[in-house]
């Protein structure tokens, strides 16, 4: 089942897509990745739904990625003695750490991590920034604020603290189970939230220990303060723009994206635009102008993959949303100025033997030209490279992981299949040309470029190129 596009689709799995009949009927209409979110459902309804996914996968022969997004801390206020109550614009509030039912004048706030990084003028937003509130006095039990602008506040309302980093882990005791719990069911992609910084990467990736790649949201400015950081310590990158959209000026968050793309597409790691891109289909037909603008624009600028949340996890419509994101993707791309815009912020080549070849490949792709770039790869790097180079033929990756096989879904042109491994270099060419004329990437007269490793199974090299023509089915001596 080739696609015709090179832009992923990552569709979110909820009540309204977890039955087996509709996550296949989401995979033809262009699902290439599975997100479960572990701040709803139960374990069992996890490993049912993933048991789902492997079936249809075995059926399909096509590997299907998955990833599980761990809820991360919720910060919240308590609840009140009469809900909803309203705060007044110029008035004082409190927030607290006392039990005691809240009123129009103060709250409790059961996070003293948060009184402890808070200082006189810094700001705190509520009910994703529908309510913003200016810090005039704090200590370690409170914080007195004045109500900036004001509005109704009701029971367990979120709380976001746009200007202050937060001195806690971004796994809470929830995730930690959860984490246990995908990675024991065979899930190899782990979504954290509530990135500030290097260090919260660094403490994912040791509870992980190998077991699963990881994939950092980026939905904190702090984030975006250490992105380069971040982006080096990480597999993937996920723009999460529902709460940049709260923290940071709205205005900001398109220039933040752009730069986040770059930044993975630089690093050849792959970046995931999420939040609100087709929001108005979870009830609705079709979009908005503005939705498929804002598709689009995710796919100009080189986007790996773009995601449904709601639309497809709670939508009236799940298979038409992600027909409809296919569309816009595959009409993007057929843009003349398409290529021309990959091109503009294509990344440099590094002085590397690897990267020599990857470029190399890209560019006989072109001059030959070529079907497709065929990559043989133990860890996927070898796929990534390629895919980071944003050439003009598809990517086919053949790996003897299926793990591996399934986390390159998430990644720009690359199509993955598990092969057997091989024990030396000369049997590559056969079965980079079968599996290419098997698959539909090509045919008798077109030429294939060869990416590989040598010794083969050795992690991270890419080091031979070869030029092959398919004659019969076979490459040409």
């Amino acid at each position: 089942m080739r696609r015709s596009r090179q832009t992923k689709i990552v569709a979110t799995i909820g009540p309204a897509s977890g039955g087996a009949d509709m996550l296949a009927r989401l995979v033809h209409a262009g699902a290439d990745v599975f997100r479960f979110n572990f701040s709803h459902g139960t374990h069992e309804e996890h490993a049912e739904r993933l048991k789902s996914v492997r079936a249809l996968e075995r059926r399909i022969g096509q590997p299907i990625g998955v990833f599980a997004d761990l809820q991360g801390p919720k910060l919240r206020v308590g609840s009140f003695a009469g809900s909803p109550v309203h705060l007044e614009a110029g008035s004082s509030f409190r927030l607290d750490l006392t039990e005691q039912p809240g009123s129009a004048e103060r709250v409790q706030l059961p996070h003293p991590e948060i009184f402890a990084a808070l200082h006189p003028g810094a700001e705190l937003l509520l009910d994703d920034g529908r309510l913003r509130l200016r810090v005039t006095d704090c200590g370690p039990d409170f914080a007195d604020t004045k109500v900036v602008t004001g509005g109704p506040l009701s029971d367990n309302k979120g709380v976001n603290v746009p200007d202050v980093a937060l001195d806690f882990s971004p796994l809470t005791e929830k995730d930690r189970r959860d984490l246990e719990f995908a990675l024991e069911i065979g899930i190899s992609l782990i979504a954290l939230s509530f990135v500030q910084r290097p260090e919260d990467v660094e403490e994912a990736k040791q509870l992980i220990a190998g077991r699963a790649r990881l994939i950092s949201k980026l939905e904190k400015p702090s984030a975006v303060q250490h992105l380069e950081e971040i982006v080096e310590l990480t597999d993937a990158v996920m723009v999460a723009r529902g709460d940049l959209g709260v923290e940071l000026p709205p205005e900001t968050v398109p220039a933040i994206q752009k730069r986040i793309i770059r930044t993975c597409r630089q690093a050849g790691k792959p970046v995931i635009v999420a939040t609100q891109m087709l929001d108005s289909m979870i009830v609705a037909p079709t979009p908005t102008r503005a939705e498929a603008s804002d598709v689009a624009n995710a796919v100009y600028e080189g986007t790996d993959a773009v995601m449904l949340s709601g639309e497809t996890a709670i939508g009236k419509r799940p298979e038409s949303v992600v027909g409809m994101m296919e569309r816009i993707i595959t009409h993007s791309e057929n843009d003349p100025a398409y290529r021309e815009l990959l091109n503009a912020c294509q990344a440099k080549p590094k002085r590397t033997t690897a990267d020599t070849i990857t470029e190399s490949a890209s560019q006989a792709s072109m001059t030959l030209p070529a079907a497709a770039i065929v990559t043989f790869t133990t860890s996927g790097a070898t796929a990534l490279r390629a895919s980071r180079r944003r050439p003009p033929v598809p990517i086919l990756a053949l790996t003897p992981s299926l793990d591996v096989a399934r986390n390159l879904t998430c990644a720009w042109g690359v199509h993955p299949v598990q092969v057997d491994a091989m024990d030396n270099g000369e049997d590559m060419e056969a079965v980079g040309v079968r599996v290419a004329t098997e698959a539909g990437f090509a045919k008798d007269a077109d030429h294939l470029v060869i990416t590989a490793g040598l010794p083969l199974h050795t992690m991270g090299v890419t080091n031979v190129l070869r030029l092959v023509k398919v004659q019969h089915g076979q490459a040409e001596p």
